[in-house]
């Protein structure tokens, strides 16, 4: 099986953060787990390259690399008040025009939008850069909540940790649910977060209800198969179907209903990977009831149906993107 070629551009002053979290998913040998991926860094100048941190990358690869990528990730860029190289911008557009993915974290969003590919289109990057992106590029649709977005041949993600979630959603659309799953595992990460980034943003920390809803969620999470409701989940957190909605809304951006279905669809997806299972049975067992409702569910969620997702990822499966976006709409 051929690895997945994924390629970072670096950019002066580099991010480490950023970088750590693509090298972190991209560029790890994890026991137990098969590697599906070929990670390598590069600058438009090899050498000395300076980080945010105050020491120096040796950076050995040209812009040239770039023409072996299936995936370009651009972890950030600080100087976006300064006009882009002609050469870096040329570069993606010709990554692009080969069919490589163009990933965007946090501020690099700005240096995506210079070449022209989220013109009319969706994008995102942190919180507090939307405004910018949107008045300099009109003709983007910024998203200011969302923690990602995914159009299939670009990505751009939130700040920070939110690079991490669309990492592993990529992941997750190239190799299927259950090795997202394990890669999260090994990452001490949670597979998928719900919500959008707003929720970090709108209050002050010291405003933010200290009630965690995280005995609720694992305890819903492992009943899934159950009929629950959102009233259930209420009882259970000793709490009323109203404080639940606003705790949830507070924590998750998101619905209770909304955040359930997820979770069914997510087991959903791990059990036509990992089993033989007919849909029927794996309605039941995640709790969607029907093979009817599993399919309506499926393809909403997940933009393809059960039968052509086992195929594309049945046993690990990997190579195959099922849809432009793979996974959940974000």
């Amino acid at each position: 099986m051929s690895l997945h070629r994924v390629v970072c551009l670096l950019l002066p002053p580099q991010s480490t953060f950023e970088l750590a979290c693509a090298a972190e998913v991209f560029g790890l040998n994890r026991p137990g787990l098969p590697t599906r991926y070929a990670f390598e860094v590069c600058a438009e100048r090899p050498g000395p390259l300076p980080t945010l941190a105050g020491y120096d990358m040796a950076v050995t690869r040209g812009l040239a690399a770039l023409q072996r990528a299936q995936t370009v990730l651009i972890p950030g860029w600080v100087p976006r008040a300064d006009a882009p190289s002609p050469g870096v911008v040329d570069a993606l557009r010709r990554a692009h025009r080969r069919g490589a993915r163009l990933v965007a974290l946090c501020s690099a969003a700005f240096l995506l939008a210079e070449t022209g590919l989220l013109e009319g289109r969706r994008a995102t990057t942190h919180w507090r850069l939307a405004d910018e992106l949107a008045a300099r590029h009109p003709g983007i649709q910024v998203d200011p909540d969302v923690l990602y977005t995914d159009l299939g041949d670009v990505a751009t993600s939130a700040g920070t940790a939110a690079g991490i979630d669309l990492l592993l959603h990529l992941i997750r659309t190239d190799q299927g649910a259950a090795y997202a799953n394990q890669v999260a595992r090994h990452m001490v990460m949670p597979p998928h977060r719900e919500g959008g980034q707003l929720q970090y943003a709108a209050l002050p920390l010291n405003d933010r209800t200290p009630d965690s809803l995280a005995p609720v969620l694992d305890w819903a999470a492992e009943r899934l198969h159950e009929p629950l409701s959102v009233e259930d989940l209420a009882s259970f957190g000793a709490l009323s179907t109203r404080t639940l909605a606003r705790r949830f809304a507070e924590q998750l951006g998101t619905s209770p209903g909304n955040w359930l279905l997820r979770q069914r669809v997510m087991a959903a997806r791990t059990l036509l990977e990992e089993t033989d299972l007919a849909v029927e049975t794996i309605a039941a067992r995640t709790g969607l009831s029907s093979a009817a409702n599993l399919r309506r569910r499926f393809r909403a969620l997940v933009h393809t149906t059960p039968a052509a997702y086992r195929r594309s990822f049945r046993h690990g499966a990997a190579g195959t993107r099922p849809g432009s976006s793979g996974g959940f709409s974000a």
